[in-house]
């Protein structure tokens, strides 16, 4: 018999936890700037890894500019690139991360309330989660386009709390990215990362770093 899952409710992180999408942008966005003459490191395309979807906005700003192309306001900026990117259609059922499913049900089957607070745009999360068919399993969906900073500003978090009316001490959450295991930190809460070692950013902030999502049924409490 499995054993009391320690926190009344996880908070789930998307890209890079739910499905592993991550990578699948950065390869657009290379190509992208492959394409148009502009020189980006991978380093910096690394660093936005986790990152809002205005922090995105704003450096197509930043890239425009870099490559001669002008200055553009970020509407202007995202929509040349949108014009360009609708190439790209995304089968998020084939990103999804091994086991997802199977540990929401588990999760759910103990008691366990589950959230869900990404910095992605809301049109995308529904997508993603629909195309997955788990859009139903979240109580709680928070989009960081809520917010006027998102990850690592803790207030995603803090709101998702506050939607589930729980405290942090009886919230967990899982997430993969720097950022957002700053932003869980900094909202109080137990962080578990999922283990990322693609992208060059550290995982050491969190409480405790696990190998899958389904080893998320094992945690304790006291995992020191």
């Amino acid at each position: 018999m499995p054993t009391a899952f320690p926190f009344r409710a996880v908070i789930f992180d998307m890209d890079g936890v739910i499905v592993d999408t991550e990578a699948a942008y950065i390869v657009e966005q290379r190509v992208f700037l492959d394409e148009h003459g502009i020189d980006v490191p991978t380093e910096e395309l690394n660093a936005m890894v986790g990152t809002s979807h205005q922090t995105f906005v704003n450096a197509l700003v930043d890239w425009w500019e870099r490559g001669g192309y002008g200055t553009f306001t970020p509407d202007e900026a995202y929509a040349r690139f949108e014009e360009w990117s609708s190439r790209y259609v995304y089968h998020y059922r084939d990103l999804l991360n091994p086991g997802v499913v199977e540990t929401l049900d588990e999760l759910a089957r103990r008691g366990v309330r589950l959230a869900l607070a990404s910095s992605s745009r809301m049109d995308n999360i529904l997508d993603v989660l629909g195309q997955c068919g788990i859009t139903d399993r979240f109580e709680v969906i928070v989009s960081g386009e809520q917010f006027r900073e998102s990850k690592p500003d803790p207030e995603i978090y803090l709101h998702a709390m506050e939607r589930l009316g729980l405290t942090a001490d009886e919230c967990c959450c899982i997430e993969d990215s720097e950022v957002g295991i700053t932003a869980g930190k900094r909202a109080g809460l137990t962080v578990f990362a999922k283990r990322e070692e693609r992208f060059g950013f550290s995982q050491a902030a969190a409480d405790q770093i696990i190998d899958s999502v389904p080893d998320l049924l094992n945690v304790t409490r006291n995992h020191e």
